[in-house]
């Protein structure tokens, strides 16, 4: 799905490391779901975290219209440096994807060689 912020955020990081675990396409497919979905909740966080509540309507309705235009001149007008506040929060759950990712692939590796 295409989100007003995508121009901001490459996930195909993950999405190669994903696809690096021993797990069916079904369940990768899942997962890189599940991805794209925490990365839009935390930045959807980060945003109403920084509006008022009159404003997070006017965003949310922004939002269901899917005018990028419009929902980026509301954010640029409301919040200070806000493409960059959204690089930062994704690039910071990325991050931690990343690094759970290879806990995972680190220890299925573990669980393959204690088999043999």
């Amino acid at each position: 799905m295409k989100y007003f912020y995508t121009h901001l955020i490459e996930s195909e990081s993950i999405i190669i490391e994903l696809d690096k675990l021993s797990l069916p396409p079904e369940q990768k497919k899942h997962l890189a779901h599940l991805v794209d979905s925490n990365i839009h909740h935390t930045i959807l966080d980060a945003i109403f975290s920084e509006l008022s509540d009159s404003d997070k309507r006017v965003f949310v309705q922004h939002l269901s219209q899917d005018d990028h235009q419009q929902t980026w001149k509301f954010l640029s007008d409301k919040i200070n440096n806000i493409e960059d506040k959204i690089k930062k929060v994704a690039e910071d759950l990325k991050s931690e994807l990343h690094t759970d990712i290879k806990k995972s692939f680190k220890q299925a590796s573990r669980n393959k060689h204690s088999n043999k």
